[in-house]
């Protein structure tokens, strides 16, 4: 594979500060000026994603397209200070790089931009501010909608991933710059940037309505300024599956859709298979787009979709069940199959009477994690949660179901509190009982009218309120049954409110619709692996564990994972990060709630040892969240650094 690489260039901003980039450049680049794609993250482009980088660029160089992988400022080798995610410093600072690019003589002047999740983010933000030099996308596991459709919350009800996030990011900013890059500067450059990183979890605490903080970066508010080409593409295994479908919808025929049945991983490596062969998809995207052509859209479906099947076994799999097909929501006919509610079924016609909903606080320790790495994080047997939920389920099906889009549930509800949560999901119920989850929607009802100007309910005063469950493209096979399950409490998925709630439908008017577009079967060619082999020192691990105490009935949910110790084999650095989570919970006590995150993070170089470890812990009140986030430095075993924040901030309709 032909192709030179620049293991650091600078990048000067106009306030002084310098980038750090690393460059794949076409061997021919400086006589045959070449595109551009840059990817623009604070995810260190020398260790934890140098390996999908070198799956990626070098066989991007080789075929004439150069590659630009840049750290943001104050992160990596960069200088500067962070301040906080899409950031107007962070989308400004790549409107620089990417004038910069354009200018360079190895560069023909077209630049792309492509990213997977932080990387997803800014691509679509900064190609709504519409740089000159850039000309297409491809934005992976991102979303149109920092509010309604990110880590932070769902339906309106805070997930308990904030606060993960936000230690993450705690943690992963104030890893030092490398010495090896940075020269003697280092330390110093470090410790200004551990005085100056932020604890964001207060900031997205208390930013709990739709304001201009979300709607900052959130290019559903305006579609029709994004007019460049965009290839958008999520997995049915991540929190971020939706951005496919909405982005499609949207903003029409400037999009190009994937989903295919991945966690939160690019294509060409994913899990669970069959991956997709990425690197053949995005080098003709970026090909045709950069280079002028006029087919880049014309070459592809317009959403192509992985319609799964309940998997052989719940939890852990490798293997995803289910076809390729190809479809288009905004040109195909769509039809929907609507079911009535009835007790304890799903049905045909109309019922009459009410249903009650109060569920233990405990109910959703079957639902898995938003934010999925591992296999360990994907949802397992939902029949523990249904058996404390209420349930509606069709009779054993004759011919098989299928859903492609987003289900909606609409149905009249009363409360006997001012506020609850509505958490409602669909399950494939195999012959043998055991629940799949296909899909979930989740509503704080004091956003039931939208997130800007949340509202109370009226206790025992009945509203017609409409939830919208994720997109899916699933196949509910001859034999098994369909089910909505509803609860009150989703736990730890999402974060309770400070008083238990009692929930009543008027089952004569609830009625839940699922979509289905016509589609034709295609073929997408697998792949294999194409990640380098680096030499591990010490092996990862993920585990997720759910443990009851039989005395309190109190539930602990608990994740760990090490990513194990790893050498770069080229520039030698070795690194390990680590997570820990814990969220505990007593069945009828939502003030009991605890939460605990840590991140830590080690890089070694010629024998001196850096570590960063952040924590963050939140407890509740009934009129506030209790915040307490710590962040502490060593060098070689000795604290260098250490910074405590705390804060209660007032529960708004939360």
């Amino acid at each position: 594979m032909a192709y030179e690489e620049i293991e650091t260039v600078w990048i000067p901003m106009p306030d002084g500060v310098k980038l750090a980039a690393r460059v794949f450049l076409p061997p021919d680049a400086i006589e045959r000026p070449a595109p551009a794609v840059l990817e623009f993250l604070p995810y260190r482009r020398r260790d934890a994603t140098s390996a999908r980088d070198e799956a990626t660029y070098p066989a991007y160089a080789a075929e004439g397209v150069a590659g630009v992988r840049v750290d943001l400022r104050g992160t990596g080798d960069s200088g500067g200070h962070f301040d906080d995610e899409y950031s107007e410093q962070e989308l400004s600072d790549a409107e620089t790089v990417i004038a910069w690019i354009a200018a360079q003589p190895w560069c023909s002047g077209a630049v792309g931009m492509m990213g997977i999740s932080w990387g997803g983010f800014n691509a679509f933000q900064v190609a709504a501010r519409r740089p000159s030099a850039l000309k297409a996308v491809i934005s992976i596991a991102s979303t149109v909608d920092r509010f309604a459709d990110d880590i932070h919350f769902k339906g309106g009800a805070m997930m308990s991933s904030n606060l993960y996030w936000a230690t993450q990011m705690l943690g992963r900013a104030a890893l030092p710059p490398d010495a090896a890059v940075v020269g003697p500067e280092w330390r110093a450059q470090w410790l200004s940037r551990l005085q100056h990183v932020p604890s964001l979890a207060f900031r997205w605490h208390q930013a709990q309505r739709r304001d201009t903080y979300w709607t900052h970066g959130s290019i559903c508010e305006d579609f029709a300024a994004f007019t460049i080409p965009s290839l958008v593409i999520a997995g049915w295994a991540d929190g971020y599956r939706n951005t496919p479908w909405k982005a499609r919808s949207g903003m029409g025929d400037r999009v190009r859709a994937i989903t295919g049945p991945w966690v939160h991983l690019y294509p060409h490596f994913a899990a669970p298979a069959p991956r997709m062969d990425f690197l053949a998809r995005s080098l003709g995207w970026w090909k045709a787009c950069l280079n002028g052509a006029q087919d880049a859209l014309d070459s592809l479906p317009p959403h192509t979709l992985w319609l799964e099947q309940a998997p052989a076994t719940n939890g852990t799999r490798d293997y995803a069940e289910g076809r390729w097909i190809a479809t288009d929501q905004r040109q195909a006919a769509q039809t929907t199959e609507t079911f009535y509610l009835a007790p304890g079924q799903l049905r045909d016609t109309p019922s009459q009477g009410s249903a009650n909903v109060q569920t233990p606080l405990t109910c959703g320790t079957c639902g898995g994690e938003y934010f999925t790495q591992n296999p360990v994080d994907l949802p397992g047997d939902q029949a523990d949660d249904d058996d404390m939920s209420e349930c509606f389920d069709t009779a054993p099906l004759n011919a098989a179901l299928e859903i492609i889009g987003e289900p909606r549930l609409e149905l009249p509800v009363s409360l006997d509190a001012s506020n609850g949560h509505l958490i409602a999901r669909l399950c494939d119920v195999r012959p043998d009982g055991s629940s799949h989850r296909v899909s979930m929607g989740i509503l704080n009802l004091a956003h039931r009218d939208g997130s800007a100007e949340p509202k109370a309910m009226t206790p025992g005063r009945a509203e017609f309120v409409t939830i919208t469950f994720d997109a899916t493209a699933y196949r509910v096979q001859p034999g098994h049954r369909l089910r909505l399950a509803l609860s009150t409490s989703y736990f730890p998925f999402i974060l309770p409110l400070p008083e238990p709630v009692a929930l009543t439908i008027q089952l004569s008017q609830a009625r839940l619709h699922l979509p289905r577009y016509p589609f034709q079967d295609i073929h997408v060619p697998d792949t294999d692996d194409p990640r380098p082999a680096y030499p591990k020192e010490s092996a990862g691990s993920a585990q997720r564990r759910v443990e009851r105490n039989p005395e309190s009935g109190r539930v602990t949910v608990s994740v760990t994972s090490k990513s194990g110790r790893t050498r770069h084999p080229g520039h030698g650095m070795i690194w390990e990060d680590e997570r820990d989570t814990r969220w505990t919970i007593l069945p009828d006590d939502p003030l009991s709630l605890t939460g605990e995150e840590r991140c830590a993070g080690m890089r070694l170089r010629q024998g001196m040892e850096t570590r960063v470890e952040a924590t963050g812990r939140l407890k509740v009140s009934a009129r506030h969240w209790i915040l307490e986030t710590r962040l502490t430095a060593f060098e070689d075993g000795a604290q260098v650094f250490g910074r405590e924040w705390s804060d209660q901030v007032p529960r708004d309709h939360m």
